[in-house]
């Protein structure tokens, strides 16, 4: 009777021994969707910080001769700022506040995981912060565009040629913006594929 005891026993101990790399594959798969959208997030708030600290400081002088007073040059300096540009003020805001917002996003993220609420209104928040950027690298770019190549039609000279470092690190932050909208985009995306798979498990 032991030995036909212990002949039944074993069938039992397979499907426990089998079951257990299952459940550590699952468990790896739900830490990494876990991990995914922090690491997007935080490459996210690198990125628009750095736009938002290169545009602020970006700033460069230009002397010119505009004058010959006998034998005596007058010049006059030109200084190139972003506070000149509405659009590079505006580009700023926005990038300052997406990095702010994700860097808080990524403070309280594990209460936002107990809050069904809460992770809503967080993706809520993320589509209007993808919007705020991506308005914001858009208008950026277009004032970029317009100093580097000028308007012939309105006679707008273009000023990159005089003004070469500023326009250098206005390309690097307005590329950073761009980066930021590439990755909030994908957060966007992430969360509406992890909704539309919430009704099929709820339904299994």
């Amino acid at each position: 009777m032991d030995l036909e005891h212990g002949s039944s026993r074993k069938p039992s101990a397979a499907p426990a021994a089998a079951a257990t790399p299952t459940t550590c594959n699952k468990l790896l798969r739900d830490r990494l969707a876990a991990v995914q959208p922090a690491v997007l997030r935080a490459a996210a708030a690198l990125a628009t910080a750095v736009a938002a600290a290169v545009m602020a400081l970006n700033t460069q002088s230009y002397t010119a001769v505009v004058a010959i007073v006998g034998t005596r040059p007058l010049t006059q300096t030109f200084t190139a700022k972003f506070r000149d540009t509405p659009a590079f003020v505006y580009f700023v805001i926005a990038n300052a506040i997406a990095g702010v917002y994700n860097l808080l996003v990524l403070i309280i993220r594990r209460l936002i995981l107990r809050r069904r609420t809460s992770s809503l209104v967080v993706q809520m928040l993320d589509m209007v912060i993808m919007a705020l950027l991506a308005t914001g690298a858009a208008t950026a770019a277009s004032m970029a565009e317009l100093g580097k190549n000028g308007n012939l039609h309105a006679r707008w000279n273009p000023m990159c040629d005089k003004f070469g470092s500023f326009c250098s690190r206005g390309g690097i932050a307005i590329v950073s913006s761009f980066i930021g909208v590439v990755l909030m985009l994908a957060l966007n995306l992430l969360s509406a594929a992890s909704n539309a798979h919430r009704p099929n498990v709820a339904g299994q």
